[in-house]
């Protein structure tokens, strides 16, 4: 990949102008508060960003051009089943959880079911969204070693630098704010792609030439127990997911989260569609590539100069920015959630660096993490990582919304438990078998589904 000058002066544009954005948005964090929620008094830009920003990264446009390179529209179950968590999220999420006044899921999950089921979300959690940020690091690293002919150490240094620099002083302002013009750059390639592949294949009928309908042209190409299970990963994991229901508990009242969630729903839900037809452009033009390579190769090869240079530069914000959003729930939930267990002596300063801290160490262990992985898949450890976050807390989480006080505290922390460890369980001892979120909701329901039945038979003993 050859950058020329054209390329150079619209990447680095872009570049200093989000870094610029991220600076004006730093100097409004004046508390931990204002770090973790924005000081709750965000608007529906702001949610939408915030939770857009996170949610369009590597995955949704590096890696799902890769992965359609290999199998088809497929692909598309990544942003597909984000979009529809988004608009359940908004349906029945949005309002319960703005009313809590709370700024995390494993504190939520505390006030229902005691300490300890909040710790453990939080660990489970935490895990679950550390191998997304690995995933996002993943799909920025050859992308940054291409276009500066650098190696992969060198590399991911300086995405770990930008993601670092995008969040560690600016919180969720810096998210939001930047997370809306990051999404702008994102879809002004985006729609430049789907144009230009549309236009060079010929349209619809060049794609449908080249391809027989199944598998490149089916949402099951790969079979319904893991296509339709990467769906299901998606919306567990999208509804339980800390930077999303932090960007809810940013709102500055219900309704602003409710709207906020369903605007960055319609912008979710189309967004791998180019990213698709790119990689099936590319594996008709040129199948020998590295199918990581797909998207980047595509936009400098086929685009203008100066619009490839913004989408080279759109889509490392797309990975660096979810990241980094990741990387902030992360850091918040072992702020609030796990350092006062250690007796952490907590004032505004303290939190306040604390945040930042441990938000900057989350994405060293990420980018260290990542060396040992750079030739596996993007959406692979993305699915795995929606079923880790979701498999065990999904279920309890929902109950503790729409049902409170019907599962026993007890009951509850072995459903969590129960459901994070079949989970990884399963993905070591059958690791190309079925979906590993499967088993881990299964054991996580059972458990459940055993503690409303002995809800409802003492219910009838004492009325009796």
């Amino acid at each position: 990949m050859i950058l020329s000058s054209g390329h150079l002066i619209a990447f680095f544009a872009v570049l200093v102008f989000i870094s610029w954005v991220g600076v004006n948005a730093a100097r409004q964090v004046k508390s931990a508060a204002d770090f973790a929620v924005g000081g709750r008094r965000s608007g529906v830009p702001m949610v939408a960003g915030t939770i857009v920003g996170t949610i369009i990264g590597g995955a949704s446009t590096v890696g799902t051009a890769q992965l359609a390179f290999s199998v088809g529209l497929s692909a598309w179950w990544f942003t597909l089943g984000a979009g529809i968590a988004l608009l359940v999220m908004a349906a029945f999420y949005a309002a319960p959880l703005r009313a809590s006044t709370l700024q995390t899921i494993p504190q939520f999950l505390t006030l229902h079911y005691r300490p300890r089921a909040g710790k453990l979300a939080a660990v489970a959690a935490s895990i679950g969204i550390f191998f997304s940020i690995v995933a996002n690091i993943l799909s920025a690293t050859p992308l940054v070693s291409a276009l500066f002919h650098t190696d992969s150490a060198r590399a991911v240094a300086f995405v770990m630098a930008l993601t670092v620099f995008y969040v560690v002083f600016g919180g969720v302002w810096a998210t939001g704010r930047v997370g809306i013009w990051k999404t702008v750059f994102i879809y002004i390639t985006l729609l430049s792609v789907a144009y230009a592949t549309y236009t060079r294949m010929g349209g619809w009928s060049g794609f449908f030439s080249a391809f027989p309908p199944t598998p490149w042209f089916s949402l099951v190409g790969r079979g319904c127990g893991i296509d339709l299970g990467s769906g299901l990963s998606l919306l567990v994991g999208t509804l339980t997911t800390q930077t999303y229901i932090q960007a809810l508990f940013s709102a500055s009242d219900e309704k602003t989260a409710k709207v906020g969630a369903v605007t960055a729903a319609l912008i979710t839900l189309p967004s791998g569609i180019p990213a698709v037809m790119v990689g099936l452009f590319m594996r008709v033009h040129h199948p020998d590539i590295a199918p990581i390579d797909a998207l980047p190769l595509f936009v400098l090869t086929y685009l203008p100069p100066w619009l490839g240079g913004v989408a080279i530069a759109a889509l490392l914000l797309a990975a660096i920015g979810s990241a980094a959003g990741l990387a902030l729930g992360v850091g918040t939930m072992l702020n609030r959630d796990l350092l006062p267990a250690l007796k952490w002596r907590f004032c505004e300063t303290h939190a306040l660096f604390t945040n930042r801290l441990v938000v900057f160490l989350v994405m060293l262990g990420a980018a260290t993490f990542t060396f040992g992985n750079l030739r596996s898949l993007v959406l692979e450890w993305n699915f795995l990582s929606m079923g880790l976050r979701g498999a065990g807390i999904f279920f309890p989480f929902s109950l503790a919304i729409f049902c409170p006080g019907r599962i026993r505290p007890n009951l509850a922390l072995l459903s969590i438990v129960l459901g994070t460890a079949a989970t990884i369980a399963w993905k070591f001892i059958y690791p190309q078998g079925t979906d590993p979120l499967y088993a881990g909701l299964a054991a996580s329901a059972l458990v459940l589904g055993a503690a409303l039945f002995i809800g409802k038979d003492h219910n009838r003993r004492s009325v009796s």
